[in-house]
């Protein structure tokens, strides 16, 4: 381990607000989106009691007490993709599947991510459990909500489940995101789409504590009607002008790395 690393290990060791670390994260994940490993780092940093307050509410439902009394394991039911095939066609589980193949996604990927910010040693079992359980069911959050992969999706996503569990960090990369946005992208309709989904987030069940190994094989249409869950109106219509703006500015920014070199 080099002294930087230890330095970080020492630093994520409390609850206390590390505001240092989430900057020198939030620049790594401009340079790299698909570095995830920062995403994790900016909500441990800035996490504060955010993960007390979500278990404190969990305790507080007859199906939270049933999760965490039987803590059933997420992750291996999503990674086993046999038993998520032989699911009913137009399931939430078939979806999920879907999703993660046309992606080239698995569950162990975002666990692979979380691990590279140490997390504070002596974790409850619960809190562990809570915080696990919603790594996991990231992108099952994509897949019921219609929010896509791509940078705007993300950010939109961020949004809606920081209304169901809120977290100093999350809300850190949001606000970063979308003032970048508004700057290099101003054609771009980020603000009204993160309202849309803080609105959608507002009005759906709360999604936390839902027992998703009972809803995976049900329809999603159902699942989304059961949760009233929302489809992204403003994100489905502003996501193909996004995409078109971010081929557009990466073709500039490599044709001026060519001129440059």
């Amino acid at each position: 381990m080099n002294t930087s690393e230890g330095e970080l290990g020492q630093e994520f060791a409390s609850n206390r607000v590390q505001p240092l670390v989430a900057w020198r994260a939030m620049q790594a994940l401009f340079r790299d989106k698909e570095d995830t490993g920062q995403v994790f780092k900016i909500i441990e940093a800035l996490k504060g009691k955010s993960f007390e307050k979500t278990l404190a509410r969990l305790k507080k439902t007859q199906r939270g007490k049933k999760l965490l009394s039987e803590k059933p394991d997420l992750l291996a039911l999503l990674n086993d993709r046999q038993k998520l095939a032989a699911l009913p066609e137009g399931s939430l589980g078939r979806a999920y599947l879907d999703f993660v193949e046309s992606e080239d996604l698995s569950a162990d990927g975002l666990v692979a991510a979380s691990m590279e910010a140490p997390r504070r040693a002596g974790r409850e079992d619960d809190l562990a459990y809570l915080g696990n359980r919603q790594r996991d069911s990231h992108d099952l959050y994509h897949v019921l909500t219609g929010y896509g992969r791509d940078g705007l999706g993300e950010l939109c996503l961020l949004k809606y489940s920081n209304q169901h569990s809120y977290n100093r960090g999350i809300a850190f990369i949001v606000l970063m995101a979308s003032r970048r946005n508004r700057k290099h992208m101003p054609e771009v309709n980020t603000p009204g789409c993160l309202r849309e989904a803080k609105a959608n987030a507002r009005s759906a069940q709360w999604l936390v504590g839902q027992p998703w190994e009972e809803l995976l094989p049900l329809p999603i249409e159902e699942v989304r009607a059961k949760l009233q869950v929302h489809p992204p109106k403003i994100y489905q219509d502003v996501k193909p002008g996004y995409l078109e703006t971010v081929g557009r500015l990466m073709a500039e920014a490599a044709a001026q790395q060519k001129q440059a070199a």
